[in-house]
């Protein structure tokens, strides 16, 4: 372990592709006395935005058709029989039940989706180019949009730049805004933290480099002393 951790730190990454390969590689996080191999953080908050806007989409689809469905159940079953009123109101809650997961995960799994596509793409732009900009996220927007309506034709496919950038544009001027208060942008931190943790590796490297050296000047010394005394004596 020594051994593998005395090499010079590897240098930070100067292009654009190096700083799309980074976002997907598990890199070390000082955590206390220890180093931690973790993702990004911009990786992790596409994993948090996908699980997020799954939940967003089902609620947003289940809940109205578990609303109707129910009504629809009431309203269809006045000729029916039951045991009792408990009876009545599970049978209506299980018909909401079932439209709840289907309708939900049909649109739980497209939110998801689409976060996720529209996620990525906007990260890999800002971090291809260094910076981040409304316009990447307006260009995200533009080719989520353009994917998920490819297949109905030409019209489909300007219907999606179209919305896509749309959406693109408030939700970029959204985070932006959050940026500003912050005080820097995601890339900006990512930069900064990977400069500062590079910095501590370098300094600890050079400081290992300096006690292997002082100690193989003190072995030669020692084993220099032997040598010294027989030559004195013969």
């Amino acid at each position: 372990g020594a051994q593998a951790g005395f090499g010079r730190p590897a240098p930070l990454p100067q292009t654009g592709w190096e700083r799309l390969r980074e976002l997907w590689r598990r890199e070390g996080a000082r955590a206390g006395a220890g180093e931690q191999q973790q993702f990004p953080e911009e990786t992790v908050n596409i994993a948090k935005s996908a699980f997020t806007a799954g939940v967003v989409g089902w609620l947003y689809g289940g809940l109205p058709a578990f609303l109707s469905a129910r009504k629809a159940f009431i309203e269809s079953s006045h000729g029916e029989i039951f045991q009792n009123r408990a009876d009545a109101v599970q049978s209506a809650h299980r018909a909401g039940l079932r439209s709840f997961i289907r309708y939900g995960w049909r649109w739980s799994w497209r939110v998801a989706a689409f976060a996720t596509v529209f996620n990525v793409v906007s990260t890999g732009l800002s971090a291809y180019r260094d910076k981040t900009t409304i316009s990447n996220f307006a260009a995200a927007g533009a080719f989520t949009g353009a994917l998920f309506r490819m297949h109905l034709g030409l019209q489909g496919l300007a219907g999606g730049v179209m919305f896509g950038t749309a959406f693109g544009v408030p939700a970029g001027g959204l985070l932006m805004a959050m940026y500003g208060l912050a005080g820097e942008t995601m890339q900006e931190k990512r930069s900064r933290e990977r400069r500062e943790l590079y910095e501590q590796r370098l300094a600890e490297w050079q400081s290992r480099l300096s006690m292997t050296e002082i100690l193989d000047q003190t072995e030669s010394n020692a084993q220099g002393r032997p040598e010294m005394e027989r030559a004195r004596e013969l």
